[in-house]
């Protein structure tokens, strides 16, 4: 049987050729994205070739029996998404055109790709990142840097809700803190605003870091070249708001020196502070409100590596789960395996 990894090349009908001119003139795609059509509808002629169809004959059975084995093949579901894409967004070129009546990948969609977990830090690495104190460093440039490690992990702040925070509260400001009140007010996605409880070390990370804030040279040219940017709470060198690719950078940096064993970069932080908190409290909806999502299946990944957490204490600590030479798993694993086909 021809597969579309078999199947001999064949020449580029006439419809397609007229539908990369369209996708190339009208649509105006980019060079790049005509060429990555031209090749997947060169395997749906292939396809079509081998199975001795015409291009307006292929019926929806065909198009599941090629998406079967590409996936069969190795392809991976993302990859498969987009050949269909390609191929869907054709046929509904050609139904346009009055080539054909119905469009067979209208219903065909790709397998559903694994959702990866959340990298996310173990509690000892989290504190040991969040309590270094790099004597080496520039006090202000410390200062700030710690204050954005404990509002990152502590407060599970996007780094984009983190790079909007001001000073103080105002009618322009995208976020700040009270500190009075322990609360961050931020800007999250889709523009909604949430309060995050601010913990004592962050609290206090952040006294340390206003006391020597207004101390940067270039804060009083910030001032008259961006107030905006003056009015920011984490500020860089020149005076200006912190970037997030700053963000990025400087955390990158304190993880190496925290001796941790990966770089750490902001949304690990996040992921660790939604897992931790589940950890310890196992309220779903709670860390949901804190994170800021829509909805609460976002927040249902962290039950996963939750469970992972508990399996892994299950099979160190139970005299009936160690491993064997020989036998079935351990019990913990298996508890993984069975909750992953669930979720």
């Amino acid at each position: 049987m021809a597969t579309s990894t078999d199947a001999a090349p064949a020449a580029m009908p006439v419809q397609i050729e007229k539908y990369l001119d369209h996708v190339r003139v009208e649509r105006r795609l980019a060079a790049r994205t005509v060429d990555l059509y031209a090749i997947h509808l060169q395997t749906l002629a292939g396809n079509v070739a081998a199975a001795g169809l015409a291009l307006d004959k292929v019926e929806t059975a065909h198009v599941r029996r090629w998406m079967a084995q590409m996936h069969g093949a190795g392809r991976e579901p993302r990859g498969i998404a987009l050949v269909l894409s390609c191929w869907r967004s054709f046929y509904r070129w050609l139904g346009h055109e009055g080539r054909v009546g119905s469009n067979p990948v209208q219903d065909v969609h790709a397998p559903k790709a694994a959702r990866p977990l959340p990298k996310a830090l173990a509690v000892d690495d989290a504190v040991r990142l969040a309590e270094l104190h790099d004597a080496e460093a520039d006090p202000w440039g410390e200062a700030r840097d710690r204050a954005i490690v404990e509002l990152l992990y502590g407060c599970g702040l996007r780094v984009g809700e983190l790079t909007g925070l001001d000073v103080r509260a105002s009618s322009t400001a995208r976020g700040w803190i009270d500190l009075d009140a322990a609360e961050a007010n931020v800007l999250g996605k889709g523009s909604k605003r949430r309060l995050v409880p601010v913990g004592s070390k962050a609290v206090e990370a952040l006294q340390a870091w206003l006391a020597v804030r207004d101390g940067c040279a270039a804060l009083g040219a910030a001032r008259l070249r961006d107030p905006g940017s003056a009015a920011a709470l984490f500020i860089g060198r020149n005076g200006t708001r912190f970037s997030a690719q700053s963000v990025w950078k400087q955390l990158r940096q304190r993880s190496l020196k925290a001796g941790l064993p990966a770089p750490v970069h902001p949304h690990m932080l996040r992921h660790s502070f939604a897992s931790h908190l589940l950890q310890s409290s196992s309220d779903l909806r709670a860390v949901q409100e804190l994170l800021g999502h829509a909805n609460i299946s976002t927040t249902q990944v962290y039950t996963r590596l939750d469970f992972q957490h508990l399996a892994r204490a299950y099979d160190a600590a139970h005299p009936r789960a160690q491993a064997r030479d020989e036998g079935p798993p351990p019990i913990g694993e298996t508890l993984q395996k069975n909750k992953s086909t669930k979720t």
